[in-house]
C-alpha cells in the first residue's frame, strides 16, 4: 500500500504493513513522535571545499548511520519502555543545509522548498522573520552551516558517550562550528517548562494512530480540539533517495532563543501592577502573557491555576470571542488560534501547525531570574516552511493585526516570541469581563542568537553516499 501523506486516517505504526512499514524503517526517528531526549546535545558542522572535504563530508555522514536508528525502532522502543521499562538507545538526527548539499556535490536533487534553499541568513529571510541582523547573531551561526547532528537520550551518560562516538568520526576536513547543549527543566510535579516557569511540549499536533488514542484515552481528550494532522504535514519525499515512494524526510528549524527571565518576570508584575490585580489574582498577570498559567491551566477554561496533570489541551476559543477570558496576544493564542483567527477558516489555520520538538538549555535554579545565558533550543519539522514555520512567525507572532477580531484596538505582537516595534495592548482587567485597560506592551524579552534550516533525510540516502 503506497504511503497516503495526505489521508485524513492516521497511519498506525503497529500495524503497517508494506509501503507504509518501509517508511518507518527507512525514516528518522523524532520526526512523526518526539524522541526522548531529556540530555541533548547539537553539533554545527562546516565542510571543507573541494574534492577532499566532499570525500570527508560523505565518509562522516555514512559513518553515522550504525550509530543512528529508524522511525519504527524508536517508536518500538518507546514501547518497550513503556510495558516493560526497558531503557532505549541513544538517538542520533542528522540534517543537511541547501549549502551542505552543494558541498555533497549533489545540485540536481536537492529539496526544493524555496524558503530552504535560501537559508535563514539570506536577507529575505530576516526580513520576513524580523530577526536581528546575522552579524548580531552568535558566531558559529554566522558562519555558512552545513550540517546539524542532533544526539539526545534521557540520561547524560549514553547521550554524553554516543556525542564521544559521533566526534570520533570527524576529521579535519569537518569543522565544528557550534555545540549546543540542552537539558530539560521540570517544576515541583515533574512537568517539563521553559526559563520563564511555564508548563511546555503540549498542543503538539499528532500523526500516529497510537498517538491519537493516548491522547483520547489517558491524556485530556479529543473532543473538543482534535490534534490530528496527516503525515504530509511533515513528511517530504526525499529526492535523492533510492526510492522517493518510500524514502522521506522532513524540513528541520533550529533557532536558538536566548531568554531574559528577569525581564519577563518584571513584564508580569508591571501588568500586575497595572491591572490592580491583588493576591493570588497577580498570577493571571504571567496567563494572561503566555495564554497558560505556570502549572499548564488554560487561562480560557479559569480563571486561575489548578490543571489536574496531564496538562489541559481539549479546548479552543469558541467560548472567548471577545478575549475577555484569554487576549488575542496571548503567546498560546497567536501561535495557534484553535480556528480563532478570524483571516482563515479553521482547517486552514490548522496547515500551518508544526511539529515542535524545542528544549531548554542552560540551567535555573528555582528564584534564579538570569539576563542571559539560558533559553530555548527551538527545534520543529515542517513539510512547508513557508506555510508552516515562516508564516506563524511573520504573519501570526509578529503581526499586531492577528488575530482579527473586527474591532479596534488590534492586538499586538506575540509578548514572548514576537519580533518588532511593540504598541501598547489592551488586556481584560477582571477575568471573562469586558472591562479592558491599555497598557505599554512588555519589553522584548526573548531574543534571537542564531539559526538555520535543514532537511532530515532518509536513512537509505545516508547510507548510498
Amino acid at each position: 500500500m503506497p504511503v497516503e501523506l495526505n489521508d485524513t486516517v492516521p497511519l498506525s505504526w503497529k500495524n503497517a504493513t508494506g509501503d507504509n512499514d518501509t517508511m518507518l524503517q527507512n525514516l528518522q526517528p523524532n520526526i512523526l513522535k518526539g524522541h526522548v531526549r531529556d540530555r541533548l546535545h547539537v553539533l554545527l558542522l562546516q565542510f571543507a571545499e573541494g574534492p577532499e572535504g566532499t570525500a570527508a563530508a560523505r565518509a562522516f555522514l555514512t559513518g553515522l548511520v550504525p550509530l543512528m536508528k529508524s522511525a519504527k525502532t524508536a517508536l518500538e522502543e518507546a514501547e518497550a519502555f513503556k510495558q516493560h521499562g526497558t531503557k532505549g538507545t541513544p538517538y542520533v538526527g542528522v540534517g543537511l543545509t541547501h549549502a551542505g548539499y552543494g558541498r555533497l556535490g549533489l545540485t540536481s536533487t536537492v529539496p526544493t522548498d524555496p524558503v530552504f534553499q535560501r537559508g535563514m541568513r539570506d536577507p529575505d529571510s530576516v526580513a520576513n522573520l524580523s530577526d536581528p541582523d546575522p552579524t548580531q547573531w552568535e558566531p558559529g551561526y554566522q558562519q555558512e552551516i552545513h550540517a546539524i547532528v542532533l544526539v539526545g537520550d534521557a540520561d547524560s551518560p549514553p547521550a554524553d558517550t554516543r556525542l564521544g562516538e559521533v566526534k570520533a568520526l570527524l576529521t579535519g576536513s569537518i569543522t565544528v562550528l557550534a555545540e549546543e547543549t540542552g537539558k530539560t527543566q521540570h517544576d515541583d510535579a515533574g512537568r517539563p517548562i521553559e526559563h520563564f516557569g511555564y508548563v511546555d511540549g503540549r498542543s503538539l499536533p499528532l500523526f500516529l494512530t497510537e498517538d491519537l488514542d493516548a491522547e483520547r484515552d489517558t491524556m485530556d481528550g479529543t473532543s473538543v480540539w482534535d490534534p490530528f494532522l496527516p503525515l504530509g504535514r511533515v513528511l517530504v519525499a526525499d529526492p535523492a533517495a533510492p526510492d522517493p515512494g518510500t524514502d522521506f524526510g522532513s524540513y528541520f528549524v533550529l533557532r536558538k532563543l536566548e531568554q531574559n527571565v528577569r525581564a519577563f518576570k518584571a513584564a508580569e508584575e508591571d501588568l500586575a501592577d497595572a491591572l490592580k490585580l491583588d493576591n493570588d489574582d497577580r498570577e493571571r498577570a504571567g496567563a494572561m502573557l503566555v495564554g497558560r498559567f505556570e502549572d499548564g491551566t488554560p487561562l480560557t477554561l479559569q480563571a486561575e491555576a489548578g490543571a489536574h496533570k496531564p496538562v489541559m489541551n481539549d479546548f479552543t476559543y469558541a467560548s472567548d470571542t471577545a478575549a475577555h477570558k484569554c487576549p488575542f496576544q496571548a503567546h498560546i493564542r497567536k501561535t495557534n488560534p484553535r480556528g480563532s483567527g478570524g483571516f482563515e477558516p479553521p482547517d486552514g489555520e490548522r496547515l500551518h501547525l508544526m511539529a515542535r520538538r524545542g528544549q531548554t538549555y542552560g540551567e535555573r535554579t528555582e528564584g534564579d531570574q538570569p539576563e542571559s545565558g539560558v533559553g530555548l533550543l527551538f527545534m520543529a519539522f515542517n513539510s512547508e516552511l513557508g506555510q508552516q514555520f515562516e508564516f506563524v512567525q511573520r504573519l501570526w507572532a509578529d503581526n499586531p493585526a492577528f488575530p482579527r477580531h473586527g474591532t479596534a484596538p488590534q492586538p499586538g505582537l506575540d509578548p514572548v516570541i514576537g519580533q518588532g516595534s511593540r504598541p501598547p495592548q489592551t488586556w481584560p482587567q477582571a477575568w471573562g469581563d469586558g472591562e479592558t485597560q491599555e497598557t505599554p506592551a512588555p519589553a522584548q524579552a526573548v531574543t534571537m542568537k542564531g539559526g538555520e534550516y535543514f532537511f532530515m533525510p532518509s536513512l537509505p540516502f545516508l547510507r548510498g553516499l
